[in-house]
């Protein structure tokens, strides 16, 4: 049995690298960006690859892969349940409706007519979303009908820019305001007004379908959990002053405190009804109402770092440090030596 690994840093593979040197795991370091990478794999049961969404390679041939992986019988990290999804809102709403699971209500249009007749009956505001986009970018509050039927002819017209620089620059000010971020960010912010990041240039413009969700008031915060196979950590990000979003905020709580029994089983729950290897769900709260927001396999490693402890499939809590990429390598081979057996 040995593992592929296509090492890329500041990605989860540095973490599952450490794991399987500190744990005798065979593991061989590959390149997904070669020509030859199924050849590369020949000697492999399966790949990890941590697949980034701002990366322009992987956008274009990532997924492409990993599936054809799977048809050859590899196994692989993410596989398809836990990844077709990703940096995906449309498919999101669509896979969350499909198991039942409490979505905001969400509306996607993809003729121009029947999104203007939708906007001329909704009550504002309500929050629009491209499909692409992690700590809340392209994610926008749309507080009057005539806003929203500008971004409807918009969107079915010249579009929306896969990277909203305006947006992001104000960020980078709010993060450098807090400490977080440093001037050579700032100015970055500035250059990507005129020459945007390779990963919008490849995606181009978004256009052809609108997407708005139902904006659920009163929230301070957003709980995220985690759920990596019988095992779930989570944070709490507040919301950033004067906004409503809480991803991507850099305020986060951790103590077991602030996270309810009833949402990490509610985690668990979906998790195990998508059948995936890991999965972050977004939460906000409307009074006793729970709602579910979006779903990722991937998250910032260094923000969990200061995790206090896990909950178990059975909801008992586990105080102290943990390695949840560990828990993805040994699930993954775990799945290797039961498809060896079925052979």
């Amino acid at each position: 049995m040995k593992i592929g690994i296509h090492h890329k840093e500041s990605s989860f593979s540095e973490r599952w690298i450490s794991y399987c040197k500190s744990n005798g795991i065979p593991w061989k370091e590959v390149n997904c960006y070669r020509n030859d990478i199924i050849k590369q794999l020949d000697d492999c049961d399966g790949l990890m690859w941590h697949i980034n969404q701002n990366n322009h390679h992987e956008i274009v041939f990532a997924k492409q892969l990993i599936y054809s992986l799977i048809i050859s019988g590899k196994k692989v990290f993410p596989d398809f349940q836990t990844a077709w999804h990703f940096d995906d809102k449309v498919g999101q709403k669509y896979l969350l409706e499909s198991i039942n699971a409490p979505i905001p209500p969400t509306y996607v249009f993809y003729e121009k007519k029947e999104a203007l007749k939708w906007v001329s009956g909704a009550e504002f505001p309500k929050i629009f979303k491209l499909r692409g986009g992690g700590g809340s970018q392209n994610v926008r509050m749309v507080r009057t009908r005539a806003e929203a039927g500008r971004m409807v002819r918009k969107a079915f017209g010249r579009g929306f820019l896969g990277y909203y620089a305006l947006g992001n620059l104000k960020e980078r000010w709010r993060m450098f305001r807090l400490g977080k971020t440093d001037l050579q960010d700032i100015l970055e912010g500035f250059v990507r007004f005129v020459i945007p990041p390779p990963y919008a240039r490849v995606r181009g413009r978004e256009r052809g379908y609108i997407y708005f969700q139902d904006y659920i008031p009163g929230n301070e915060f957003d709980i995220r959990i985690v759920v990596v196979g019988d095992r779930a950590f989570a944070i709490k990000r507040m919301v950033r002053k004067d906004d409503f979003r809480a991803s991507g905020s850099g305020m986060i709580l951790y103590e077991k405190k602030h996270f309810s029994e009833s949402t990490v089983g509610l985690a668990f729950e979906m998790a195990e009804k998508l059948n995936t290897q890991s999965a972050a769900f977004d939460f906000v709260y409307a009074g006793n109402r729970i709602y579910v927001l979006e779903v990722s396999f991937g998250f910032i490693k260094e923000v969990y770092d200061p995790c206090t402890g896990y909950w178990d499939r059975d909801l008992e809590w586990h105080e102290g440090k943990f390695d949840p990429y560990g828990w993805m390598v040994d699930n993954l081979i775990l799945s290797i030596n039961e498809n060896t057996l079925d052979k």
